[in-house]
């Protein structure tokens, strides 16, 4: 936003009104050291990523669709509307603004020193063009400084938690003030030239401007003193900008690039699905920062230091020692001091001296609020892995974990039990379970281990099975050859261990004839679909410590279908084959999303509709779907023993006896997953709430229901 004089009548301003040629040649040269500054940034910046490790799939890939879908969610902002109308609102209008006011200045320039100095042609910034122009650049130059006001408010003077932490630095205020201060001041250009010009009618249509020069003529400036001002607030502004253009690539404005590069290379399945690792021994997860892939690097730069991750992380909510940002911020900070020559020390490990702490990493819960809140695609459970990974390498890992692992490898469950009693839990059926081993079935079950072994869970598989037993499918289970899925100690850290796991089940898995498998537990549902079939099995079938000899890749195409059991048995129910009216309950339920089924598969709507199906009322929480509230039992924290107030289960309570349209009204806390069971049972005794609120399974809900509709069937026969 130069501002310049008209000429003449014709609705269009000169360029470099009032500056001399040599003063114009200065400009120029200043512009292209700038210029040089920002690309050799930029070189360097980009560059440092070469430095990083190959990561395990093609990013690049369809490298076309992945620009046009990551300039639709960048220009939408749709990821900063997330959970904050005022931050998505503030955000779009500095990016719509920013980015106007950039194309304005480009096409300024291609007119003057391309299209009539270079190609000898008339100027096309004349006329409606230029009438247009302007009132385009005002308008979005008026939200662009709305914007950056909405920002300093949101900083300063609200003061929001989320914006401050121990990264909080200079370069953030200074990064925000130039903003504000390059946009204000471009109107004041503005004003200072239309006033200086004797207020060309024409120039109406700069409405901001036409506004400015009115107040400044007000306040006693005279037409002489504009013209002789507007020479020296043209060189601060102009001096100002070529600083900011060459500032980007070494602070927090590189961020408009490499947060764009972010969203070009995201995984669309990340935290889904983890990279593998390689069968070589000599492989290290995070011995130092070269271990990290340059995606990984592209995450830490990526970062704006907006604090989205740290205010859904649960485990932050709770007191445990884990900020989201902090980590990948550490990460860079550390990365930047070797570059600048400073000493190596550990990345992670359990005490002072690292760059991360233990306990600080043993506090996630593996939820992915902390991604699916990023307004940039930064991928904070792979990192996370990545350094869980290089603790358990170590042996800085919890005794709880050690005793975790140690009963897996033993017995092939987390909780020590004998494999022979794996399905015990169905002798109180009345009916016998199929030996999937032996028959074929339609469904293969996966129970998994808490349905199997934990006493509470138990009554969920004896309810899931007494559903599938009443919709006559065919169904069956591998009894003592289930073992546990390996999803958490994967997350864990605990990697060789899943692939054994892993490698057993696709064996057990294609030794089976069976159409679908069926999962009990949302961890178990989310592996089996996600990563079992991007395991390279042949690279460690022939290692003699992995028990399996399966050496190819299982379901990589998808043909065996992977379902959690509320999938299955919404399609059930859809076909009639239970016949529920919807009628038969009339509790006040509330649902809890669990991670494994919501962020990690988008599955939200098959347990609603199975609630509604018994007839029960359902309140939503405010935290719902995507944004649902983690139990605390994910990434091992089950087994974990934390200092922790509230426990995330005992908030969640709270909030759906709080929070909810009904409040207190609410009878039943709905879960979905063996963990989250098991989490809101512990939170119901520890926080109060065991008069206050049941937990339920929605597998208990329709077998209740059931129940209900055969007794109302027998008694309605009893009475005719």
């Amino acid at each position: 936003m130069i501002g310049v004089a008209q000429t003449g009548e014709t609705p269009t301003r000169e360029t470099f009104w009032g500056l001399g040629g040599v003063e114009e040649i200065l400009f120029y040269y200043l512009a292209a050291v700038a210029i040089v500054v920002f690309l050799y940034g930029v070189y360097t910046r980009f560059a440092r990523y070469a430095d990083g490790d190959d990561d395990w799939f093609d990013r690049l890939d369809d490298f076309g669709n992945r620009v046009l879908t990551a300039t639709k969610i960048v220009l939408s902002n749709e990821k900063q509307f997330n959970r904050d109308l005022y931050g998505g609102l503030m955000h779009s209008f500095i990016l719509w603004g920013f980015l106007t006011l950039l194309m304005a200045t480009t096409i300024l320039a291609f007119d003057m020193d391309v299209w009539t100095k270079a190609l000898g042609q008339d100027s096309f910034f004349v006329g409606d063009f230029y009438l247009g122009y302007q009132f385009a650049v005002d308008a979005m130059g008026l939200l662009f400084v709305i914007g950056v006001g909405m920002a300093l408010y949101r900083r300063y003077w609200v003061q929001n938690d989320r914006l401050w932490g121990r990264h909080t630095s200079g370069e953030d205020a200074l990064f925000v003030w130039t903003l504000f201060l390059l946009s204000v001041g471009g109107f004041l250009l503005e004003g200072l030239r239309i006033l200086g010009n004797g207020y060309p009618e024409f120039e109406t249509v700069s409405f901001v401007g036409w506004g400015i020069a009115m107040t400044l003529e007000a306040a006693g400036i005279t037409t002489e003193a504009a013209a002789t001002l507007h020479r020296w607030a043209w060189w601060s502004h102009s001096l100002f900008a070529l600083f900011f253009v060459a500032w980007i690539p070494y602070a927090k404005p590189f961020h408009m690039l490499s947060s764009f590069a972010n969203v070009v290379t995201r995984d669309e399945k990340a935290g889904a699905r983890l990279p593998g690792v390689p069968s070589d021994l000599d492989a290290t997860n995070a011995e130092s920062i070269a271990d990290f892939t340059w995606k990984e690097l592209l995450d830490q730069d990526a970062c704006t230091k907006c604090g989205r991750c740290s205010s859904v992380c649960p485990a932050k909510a709770s007191d445990r020692p884990l900020d989201p940002r902090d980590v990948i911020l550490d990460l860079k900070s550390y990365r930047e001091s070797l570059d600048a020559g400073g000493e190596e020390q550990p990345i992670v490990a359990d005490g002072g001296t690292s760059v991360i702490d233990s306990e600080t990493m043993e506090s996630c819960m593996a939820c992915m609020a902390c991604m699916d809140a990023c307004p940039v695609e930064i991928e904070h459970l792979k990192s996370f892995t990545r350094l869980n990974r290089q603790l358990t390498d170590q042996g800085d890992i919890s005794p709880n974990m050690q005793d975790v692992f140690q009963n897996v490898m033993q017995n092939g469950n987390t909780f020590g039990d004998a494999p022979r009693n794996r399905a015990d839990w169905a002798d109180d059926l009345d009916f016998d379970l199929t030996d999937a081993r032996e028959e074929e079935v339609e469904y293969l079950w996966y129970v998994g281990d808490y349905p199997s072994y934990d006493e509470r869970n138990k009554k969920v598989a004896r309810s899931l099975a007494t559903i599938l037993q009443e919709a006559d499918v065919s169904f069956g289970i591998l009894f003592e050859d289930e073992k546990y899925d390996g999803n958490d100690v994967r997350r864990v850290g605990e990697e060789f261990l899943y692939l054994e796991l892993a490698g057993h089940h696709v064996e057990s898995f294609e030794a089976c004839e069976f159409d679908k498998i069926v999962c009990t537990d949302p961890h178990s549902y989310n592996t089996f679909k996600n990563e079992y079939p991007e395991v390279d099995f042949e690279e460690f079938a022939d290692d003699p410590m992995m028990p399996f000899e399966y050496d190819e890749y299982w379901n990589e195409d998808g043909e065996v279908d992977v379902l959690h059991w509320t999938q299955a048995v919404e399609e059930l129910v859809a076909e009639g084959k239970l016949a529920l009216s919807g009628t038969e309950l009339d509790y006040t339920v509330t649902y809890h999303d669990p991670c494994h089924l919501g962020r990690y598969n988008d599955e939200y709507e098959a347990p609603r509709e199975l609630i509604r199906a018994t007839g029960c009322e359902l309140d939503e929480m405010p935290r719902n779907r995507a944004d649902s509230f983690c139990c605390g039992g994910g990434g091992g924290g089950l087994w974990m023993d934390f200092d922790e107030d509230p426990k995330p289960s005992e908030e969640r309570l709270r909030e759906a006896l709080e929070d909810t349209d009904a409040g207190a009204a609410v009878e039943k806390f709905v879960v979905a997953c063996p963990m989250c069971m098991t989490m809101y049972e512990d939170g119901r005794k520890t926080g109060g709430f065991e008069d206050d609120i049941e937990i339920v399974d929605v597998a208990e809900l329709i077998v209740e229901a059931i129940d209900a509709k055969e007794r109302a069937g027998l008694e309605a026969e009893a009475t005719a």
